[in-house]
């Protein structure tokens, strides 16, 4: 049951910020003419990551014999 709820609340972590980096796209772009970089990048690819390890067949598995 853990294991279902870690992996929707990855999954909606997931897509907030993807909808944030969507969002932030404009401030993004202005910050970089300025010379500032936003991590905002970095931080979809760990959020995706850690679903995919969620969502893994190993992960799965465990959580069905669980």
């Amino acid at each position: 049951m853990f294991a279902v709820f870690r992996r929707l609340a990855l999954f909606a972590l997931y897509q907030t910020t993807v909808a944030l980096g969507i969002l932030l796209l404009p401030v993004a772009v202005l910050a970089r003419r300025a010379g500032v970089n936003l991590p905002v990048g970095r931080l979809v690819v760990t959020m995706g990551e850690a679903y995919d390890d969620a969502v893994s067949p190993e992960t799965v598995e465990e959580s069905a014999t669980n």
